[in-house]
């Protein structure tokens, strides 16, 4: 009988790597280029295997302050994305340097939030990151911090794991795989956890001082973990220093920590739609959220409490509770101030006010994203 390992793994053909700050360097804090040696050579073999893999990493500001032999991390962010500009050259030199033994090109990519939010600069992403494929090169993909603003204070993609997540689903990878400095999600006794049903079990598992793994901590790797796997794709954190690592889960070795995919996978499109950034929200009784979770329909005006937040049509938008719970996100038919003058109202008056311009949805469940 095959274990889960087997059921979840044996049949992909495209991952997503991501490796830390923390994995990258070594013992001295320096870029280790041994260590990218040894990934370099392991997705090597998934390729002979027929495995496509793109490559999300970290390092650039490390690099740049080894590089220019800074002792620590300044503050101000034109430093940061000058340091970003140094360290991610030479992140890029160790990294072609390590593949160029087994004959592979590399190509950057570098990524701000705003490449996921805009649907033509998403599509773009996953085009060209299968065209390298198609030519045989390896994508090398980090967030671009040297035009990035007030992301490099807050870590907007969570230190990488967010945006490995962003890329699986741009792809439709059917895993991602996270490597950190430990064995996976640790439970309160300290023990890796090796099976995830649900990305929301493992939050009681996990003891609040063994979360921190690296720089985006537990939480950004669950948040990884729920789109991941409600997209229909699994994900694993493991230690990215065991050896030959890579091989041994594809061939379903029981190392780290597998959270179970969504028995359903959902489209390009939603995938989408629930990656990028809500422009607004709108607030809906308690009708129409039993509609959308429980009868799986469009939302209508008639159910709309409240709009929040300037959006146009077309944007995305989150749909909120009363209570403030996000339930979904979906595409709006109206921009806010065509959606202000109709909440609460049935068909016939939304008709009434908007003539040619009115729908009958304010989002249409083709469009909705729920979860």
């Amino acid at each position: 009988m095959n274990s889960p390992r087997t059921k979840y793994l044996e049949s992909v053909k495209t991952v997503v790597v991501k490796l830390g700050t923390q994995v990258l360097s070594d013992a001295d804090g320096r870029l280790d280029a041994a260590f990218l040696q040894a990934i370099a050579r392991q997705v090597a073999t998934l390729r002979q295997r027929g495995i496509r893999v793109t490559v999300v990493s970290s390092g650039a500001i490390g690099a740049g302050l080894r590089e220019l032999n800074l002792a620590r991390r300044p503050t101000d962010l034109s430093h940061l994305q000058a340091i970003a500009a140094v360290g991610q050259r030479r992140l890029m030199d160790a990294w072609a340097a390590a593949f160029s033994a087994h004959g592979l090109p590399v190509a950057q990519l570098l990524l701000t939030r705003e490449d996921i939010d805009d649907r033509q600069r998403y599509l773009n992403v996953r085009n060209t990151i299968s065209a390298i494929h198609e030519l045989g090169a390896i994508p090398i993909i980090n967030e671009n911090d040297t035009i990035s603003t007030d992301e490099l204070i807050r870590i907007s993609f969570g230190d990488n794991d967010i945006l490995a997540s962003l890329v699986t689903q741009a792809l439709r990878a059917e895993l991602l795989v996270l490597l950190s400095v430990v064995d996976g999600i640790l439970d309160a006794e300290g023990k890796p956890v090796r099976l995830i049903q649900k990305p929301g079990d493992a939050q009681e598992l996990v003891r609040a001082e063994k979360s921190a793994l690296g720089k985006g901590g537990f939480n950004s790797k669950l948040q990884a973990a729920r789109a991941v796997t409600e997209s229909g794709e699994a994900m694993i954190v493991a230690d990215g220093r065991t050896p030959d690592v890579l091989p041994r889960l594809l061939d379903g070795e029981e190392l780290g920590t597998l959270f179970i995919p969504a028995s359903r996978k959902l489209s390009s499109r939603s995938r989408w739609i629930g990656s990028a950034r809500p422009a607004g929200a709108v607030v809906i009784d308690e009708g129409a959220s039993r509609a959308l979770r429980e009868k799986n329909r469009s939302l209508l005006p008639a159910g709309i409490l409240r709009v929040e937040g300037e959006f146009g049509r077309g944007d995305v938008v989150s749909i909120n509770t009363v209570d403030g719970a996000t339930i979904g996100r979906g595409l709006s038919n109206y921009n806010a101030a065509d959606l202000g003058r109709i909440c609460g109202k049935r068909t016939a008056e939304v008709r009434a006010l908007l003539a040619d311009a009115a729908y009958d949805e304010v989002v249409h469940r083709d469009n909705l994203v729920i979860g």
